[in-house]
């Protein structure tokens, strides 16, 4: 067997898999486990992926207008680790590389003949879908079992410690100008951390909103957590909001990894909610990611 991922989060579900020795590309992005970045790089973005948000989404929509697409795959990379599986997804043709761009590449000349495998993790459930489907197509469907019902357990518990807490409003923010709610699974990590999610509905696409709306909602808890940016890169774009009027209101305001976490479909929605429990529940977690996967603002 041999699998290329095109996407960060598939590459972390095959290593918690322990199929990790079974891996022979990757996308431009995966580079979780740290051995991974030894592998050849199948993908890249058709755009600039520096500058500020704005910048960014500036460009998304040129490239999209202009190219249909926003990333590149190399078949020439393809045909030479010769996968017998490919794994990427269909959710969002933004966050990564989409199905209609592996189905472009492979048609064309990757001689291996691989299986797609298409993830669409749209809400908790379709992400541990996702892992048991890769874990089944790639021959070992008990370890995707064994791997879904731990994080389930790991959540559990830590809900259990949360249920006599008070819940807490929050709004989560995946993009920051244009200014974007986090939807699809996080409002559901954010139920589970014992939150009162504001903006975003379980199982649907993150939407667009205006700051005057966030203003008028009057969240206990703010906390920025933009696609594919890490807390370096976030706080470097922190001008959009700390210099706007409604800024900071009655709320508390974080930031969290949306790069490494939030925005990774894949096991470390665990840790995901255990960030969420630090925030909003400090009495009951020790900030053991603090600084690591979020910081106060």
């Amino acid at each position: 067997m041999r699998i290329a991922s095109m996407i960060a989060s598939a590459t972390e579900i095959v290593h918690a898999l322990g199929l990790t020795e079974f891996q022979v590309a990757r996308s431009h992005e995966c580079d979780w486990p740290l051995t991974v970045k030894a592998l050849p790089v199948c993908t890249r973005p058709r755009f600039d992926i520096s500058g500020s948000s704005l910048e960014i989404d500036k460009r998304v929509k040129e490239t999209l207008a202009k190219d249909g697409t926003l990333y590149e795959v190399f078949p020439e990379i393809l045909n030479a680790v010769a996968p017998t599986h490919i794994i990427t997804q269909t959710q969002c043709k933004v966050c990564a590389v989409s199905m209609e761009d592996v189905e472009r590449a492979v048609s064309s000349s990757v001689a291996s003949h691989p299986e797609v495998i298409a993830c669409e993790p749209n809400s908790l459930q379709a992400i541990f879908d996702d892992i048991n489907r890769i874990a089944g197509r790639c021959g070992y469907p008990q370890r995707g079992l064994d791997l879904v019902a731990s994080l389930e357990e790991r959540m559990s518990v830590m809900g259990e410690q949360i249920s006599k807490s008070a819940p807490v409003r929050v709004a989560c923010i995946e993009w920051i100008e244009p200014l974007m709610a986090a939807g699809n699974w996080t409002p559901e990590l954010v139920k589970i951390a014992g939150g009162i999610n504001l903006f975003g509905e379980e199982g649907k696409h993150s939407p667009w909103m205006e700051w005057q709306d966030l203003a008028a909602a009057r969240p206990e808890v703010v906390i920025v957590m933009p696609c594919g940016f890490g807390l370096e890169r976030t706080r470097d774009d922190l001008h959009w909001i700390t210099d706007r009027p409604e800024f900071p209101g009655p709320a508390q305001w974080f930031l969290a990894d949306g790069n490494h976490y939030f925005n990774r479909p894949g096991p470390r929605v665990v840790e995901c909610v255990r960030i969420l429990a630090e925030i909003l529940h400090p009495q009951v977690f020790k900030p053991r990611l603090e600084g690591v996967a979020w910081q106060r603002l």
